[in-house]
């Protein structure tokens, strides 16, 4: 029959009837979600597909899943926001945050479940896009930043201190040319006895309708905290450095929170606790929490010493925040939605279905922990926090204790589609490799 070979060659032809795709990409099981944003604080499952989340909800089916993993025991969390760093290295300048101060983020963010970092006023409006180019552009993880009133930027004394180079025009038209990466101005380490740069820190976020947070500087009688708080920053700024005992933030009678802790909080200032390698001590975090002044957000301010001493990482700190009286949920909560809420990004810290897939797997280790603050006393604690798994825009970026691994004697299966959740993709074989997929 002549019609036979035409319908075998219509049949080679015809298009490949196109294979179902799994629901989702990748999926954890079985852990104790804590999303404080949407109020989730129970034993879930967390789907993600194409870099989003997909759905938060117990019991899925590995089965819809590409890749399913296990976390069963451990705390999923949206991806941690560090709302105080100092990313702009490159430059080769000495004992600057310009330069050698600072430290490339990728190196210190992931292992410590960060997936977002603001890098807290490095540069100024004149060197802002050359921070861009050097460290944002090429960073995996997610930098925003807040500009330094300073033009200059944070680079000494001989920048920091020049009052005519803080100028909230050209720092409110920078940051509104970058609406959304650009989120706050800061200023900080001023030694003067002026009200200009937090004055004109003010203007620029005013004008930019962003956060002002500062780093108060020299304490001057004539520059008083109580008038900071009370009248020169607007509700929505912060303070950070809130526990440091610098700057008359603890009441000398009571040992709580100074008079101007206390007010400006009810005006709406939230404060930091911006750590760094000066900034904590025990002798105002412990009676001050105790007495209920706890911070908003959680951040290392994070450099080249304050990398190596009491800080370490951001949840080392967290942990010892826990040690004198903070929750689990708490310091999660600020780590996450509480610092994207300050920096008008809240669509990031948090789980939402559609969201961008951002997400920290924790384990709390138990044991004996010390933690120590910028006078090295310590403080012990049974606990600590311990990322174990993070993910930045649905794939995997680390992965302590290989929970997304096979044994390496198992059947490996198919690894065609690993990039879907993973940027540790295993090889895909070759005809050549003579390899059979299981």
């Amino acid at each position: 029959m002549r019609w036979w070979p035409l319908a075998m060659l219509a049949l080679f032809f015809a298009p490949a009837v196109a294979q179902p795709q799994p629901a989702y990409d990748l999926l954890l099981r079985g852990g104790h979600v804590i999303d404080a944003a949407n109020h989730v604080d129970a034993v879930m499952d967390v789907a993600i597909k194409d870099g989003h989340i997909a759905q938060v909800a117990p019991n899925l089916k590995p089965a819809d899943a590409i890749k399913t993993i296990d976390v069963k025991g451990m705390v999923v969390t949206p991806g941690l926001i560090d709302m105080h760093f100092h990313a702009y290295n490159g430059t080769g300048e000495r004992g600057s945050y310009a330069g050698d101060l600072s430290i490339l983020p990728d190196g210190f963010t992931f292992r410590s479940g960060v997936t977002t970092i603001v890098d807290a006023g490095s540069s100024g409006w004149r060197n802002f896009e050359d921070f861009k180019d050097r460290v944002i552009d090429r960073s995996r993880t997610r930098v925003l930043a807040m500009i330094n009133i300073v033009g200059a930027g944070m680079r000494g004394g001989r920048y920091e201190n020049n009052l005519f180079d803080m100028n909230a025009e050209p720092a409110a038209a920078m940051a509104m040319r970058y609406p959304g990466l650009i989120v706050g101005v800061k200023t900080a380490h001023f030694a003067g006895p002026e009200w200009t740069p937090v004055e004109q820190a003010v203007i620029a976020g005013t004008k930019a309708n962003i956060l002002v947070m500062v780093d108060f500087g020299a304490d001057w009688p004539q520059r008083p905290l109580y008038d900071l708080l009370t009248k020169k920053l607007r509700p929505g700024d912060v303070y950070t450095h809130m526990y440091s005992g610098l700057r008359q933030e603890q009441d000398p009678v009571t040992k709580g929170p100074s008079k101007g802790f206390i007010e400006g909080r009810a005006r709406g200032i939230y404060f930091d606790t911006g750590t760094g390698g000066g900034s904590f001590k025990w002798s105002l975090a412990v009676p001050m929490i105790k007495q209920g002044f706890k911070p908003d957000s959680i951040s290392t301010d994070l450099h080249v010493d304050s990398m190596n001493s009491a800080t370490k990482d951001i949840l080392n700190v967290a942990s010892k925040l826990m040690a004198i009286g903070l929750s689990l949920q708490e310091v999660v909560a600020d780590m996450t939605a509480h610092p994207a809420h300050q920096i008008k990004r809240d669509d990031l810290g948090n789980l939402s279905v559609g969201s961008v897939a951002d997400i920290a797997v924790l384990s709390l280790q138990k044991g004996h922990f010390g933690f120590t603050d910028m006078v090295n006393t310590r403080v012990d604690g049974a606990q600590k926090l311990v990322d174990e798994l993070t993910i930045k825009d649905g794939r995997i970026v680390y992965d302590l204790n290989g929970l997304e691994a096979l044994p390496w004697t198992a059947a490996q299966g198919d690894s065609h589609l690993d990039s879907r959740w993973t940027t540790f993709p295993r090889p895909v074989p070759r005809p050549s490799d003579a390899v059979t997929l299981h």
